[in-house]
């Protein structure tokens, strides 16, 4: 056979193309044991062979990946990635809008496919994000994204991820944890009184289980062709979240929140993802129960309350695995002052205190995918799945470890970004 010539080919030289071998890395696919020495075939976007000793068929691109490490592109379980440009700028955030039900509103819509974050975000290996609208009850339906292309249709992976529902709960005027506290601008009720307070949950609550109960009486209504029907957008919207054919992202921080989110998932008999949720540790028994996963919050955070263990954060995932509940990591990007690209930190953190290394890697790959409905298509390197990949020089946990290359459906994308240019510059400085 004629010798195959092995070069890492730079990015520019097969922008438009989306076929290729990777060859002689180390694979490690989230689906089984890694592959030494292993190859990937990518065929039109499509990974078509993972494996040892595969060979490149006529015509096809090889990348020599010795000494280097191939995992499926990471997956931002929740935040505002494209949403928020600069949070203290009004103008540049488009995560809001004014009323308590929202559901018509889909964030992809919204999106800025030439955001500066976009950009930072995915030069760390993040291939893919669920950005979240913000609002008061229900503030829009949540859409899963690629962090390429030149339109918001190129990028999107699943626009109606999931509807966002921010859990009513009992909520007292006075020193707060910030995660407790409502989106900025939302209006929401709140009281110096427990009493006043507890009002105001029971008449969200009361809001919110109406809401649904006119969203099933308008599916009753267009199910029977009543003379009279006529489209309601917001209620339109809701047909699928009551059908369990798109479930409800639910933002529950309290235990008593968590406990009547899966009380609210029984009674209007829809499915839920619980959001956020620093206390789901005192409630796992009755989430797996429910079987409901969960999408934790920074790990890189302080504890909720002042009493609270130091490492409350840090080892939730663990308490989680342990029980075995369904879980990935969010950064919620955006409403935190955080960044989505420091999301394999937020993993690696949750490592040191308990979690198995391979169970924080699917937290952010594998788990991500499967918890939003795609893991047939993404989040790990499997034959028929897109070829999401991140190349690395080392464990993608490691802050050392630096992203080589990046393929998002098979297609190269420039890891050049500002943080990078602003290095390189004061570096160079005479």
């Amino acid at each position: 056979m004629r010798a195959l010539l092995f070069v890492i080919l730079p990015v520019g030289l097969f922008a438009a193309d989306d076929s290729f071998l990777l060859r002689g890395a180390t694979v490690h696919t989230m689906a089984g044991t890694e592959i030494e020495n292993g190859s990937v075939l990518v065929r039109a976007g499509k990974i078509v062979g993972v494996g040892k000793n595969l060979a490149a068929p006529k015509d096809t691109k090889v990348i020599d990946g010795k000494g280097l490490h191939v995992y499926p592109g990471m997956i931002d379980a929740a935040t505002e990635v494209g949403l928020v440009e600069v949070n203290s700028v009004r103008e540049t955030s488009d995560t809001t809008e004014i009323g308590r039900f929202n559901p018509q509103l889909v964030a992809l819509t919204a999106v800025n496919p030439s955001s500066e974050h976009v950009i930072v975000t995915r030069a760390n290996g993040i291939t893919t994000v669920a950005t979240m609208p913000e609002g008061q009850l229900i503030s829009g339906q949540v859409s899963l994204i690629h962090l390429d292309g030149w339109t918001t249709e190129e990028m999107g992976v699943s626009p109606k991820a999931a509807l966002h529902l921010r859990m009513p709960f009992v909520q007292v005027g006075g020193r707060a944890a910030a995660r407790e506290e409502e989106p900025p601008g939302s209006g929401a009720p709140s009281s110096n009184t427990f009493t006043g307070a507890r009002q105001n949950f029971e008449k969200q609550m009361a809001e919110l289980n109406e809401f649904f109960e006119s969203a099933r009486r308008y599916k009753q209504a267009k199910e029977a062709r009543a003379p009279d029907f006529k489209i309601d957008l917001k209620l339109e919207a809701m047909i699928p979240v009551l059908d369990q054919k798109e479930p409800i992202l639910v933002t529950a921080i309290r235990e008593r929140a968590i406990r009547d989110a899966l009380a609210f998932a029984d009674k209007q008999k829809v499915k839920i993802i619980l959001c956020e949720a620093p206390e789901a540790y005192k409630v796992v028994s009755e989430i797996k129960q429910h079987n409901v996963p969960v999408i934790l919050g920074p790990t890189l955070s302080l504890p909720l309350d002042e009493d609270d263990p130091y490492d409350r954060a840090y080892t939730t995932p663990a308490d989680l695995q342990k029980a075995g509940l369904p879980f990935a990591i969010g950064t919620f990007a955006g409403t935190a002052s955080l960044s989505s690209r420091n999301l394999p930190y937020q993993a690696a953190q949750a490592v040191a205190f308990g979690l198995p290394h391979d169970e924080a890697l699917k937290a952010i790959t594998k788990n991500a995918a499967d918890i939003w409905g795609v893991g047939d298509r993404i989040g790990t390197i499997e034959e028929g799945k897109w070829a999401d990949l991140m190349v690395t020089d080392g464990d993608p946990l490691e802050a050392k470890t630096q992203v080589r290359l990046l393929f998002i459906k098979g297609k190269p994308v420039d890891l050049d970004n500002r943080q990078k240019q602003l290095y390189e510059k004061y570096r160079n400085r005479p």
